[in-house]
C-alpha cells in the first residue's frame, strides 16, 4: 500500500460542489493505508446546501477516516507543536481560504492547520476549487506558487466559456500530488486540461 505510516491531514473547505469528490479521495488514501485526519473549515461544520446537510458531511468523514473532525483553531494549532501530519492537504481549498493563506491570514480551523504544520517544513499540497481563479485569486495562486513546502494538485478551467475565471483541481490527483510533496517534488503538468 502506497500509504502505509503516511499521516496525512485532509483539510475541507467550503466549495459545497466538491465535497462528494473529496469523500472518494478519503477513501482512497485509507484504503492504501494512510492514516487521514480531517479537518473542517467552519462553513462545512454549519451550512446545509443543496449539495447536502452539514452533519451528514461531517458523519460521512469521520466514518471514512474513523477520527473525530478537527473543527475550532484551538483543536488545530497543536498540529505544528506535535508534527501530526507528514503532509497536509487542503481540498477543496476555496478562493477565500486561497487569499487567505497567501496574506498570511489565521482565522478559521483550516489556515490554523496550515500554518501550525507549515512551521515544520512540511508539505502543503492544494486543491483549489475557485470561481476567480484567473481573476483576484490569480496573483493569490502565484504568490502560493512560488511559496517553498506548498504544492498544487493539477487544475484547469473547468467552464471556460460560462465561468471563464474559475479553476478547479483534478482531485483524483490528490493522492498522487501527496506522494511526490512528501518528496519535494511538485508534480506536472500542474495547468493541465479540466475534461
Amino acid at each position: 500500500m502506497r500509504f502505509n505510516g503516511l499521516k496525512v491531514g485532509m483539510a475541507i473547505t467550503g466549495s459545497h460542489c466538491t465535497l462528494h469528490e473529496i469523500t472518494g479521495v478519503l477513501q482512497r488514501l485509507v484504503d492504501e493505508g494512510a492514516d487521514v485526519t480531517p479537518i473542517i473549515s467552519y462553513s462545512v461544520n454549519s451550512m446545509d446546501t443543496r449539495f447536502g446537510k452539514a452533519e451528514d458531511w461531517k458523519r460521512k468523514f469521520s466514518e471514512i477516516t474513523k477520527k473525530d473532525l478537527i473543527s475550532t483553531i484551538p483543536t488545530a494549532e497543536p498540529i505544528g507543536p506535535q508534527k501530526k501530519f507528514d503532509c497536509l492537504v487542503i481540498a477543496p481549498c476555496t478562493g477565500n481560504t486561497l487569499a487567505k493563506l497567501a496574506a498570511g491570514i489565521t482565522d478559521t480551523p483550516v489556515l490554523m492547520a496550515a500554518k501550525a504544520h507549515l512551521r515544520n517544513q512540511r508539505p502543503l499540497v492544494i486543491a483549489i476549487s475557485t470561481n476567480d481563479g484567473l481573476g483576484l485569486n490569480a496573483r493569490n495562486i502565484g504568490t502560493l506558487l512560488a511559496t517553498k513546502n506548498i504544492y498544487f494538485v493539477p487544475f484547469g478551467q473547468d467552464s471556460p466559456v460560462n465561468k471563464s475565471n474559475s479553476l478547479v483541481a483534478h482531485m483524483d490527483m490528490v493522492p498522487d500530488t501527496v506522494l511526490l510533496a512528501c518528496e519535494g517534488k511538485q508534480i506536472q503538468p500542474i495547468l493541465v486540461d479540466y475534461h
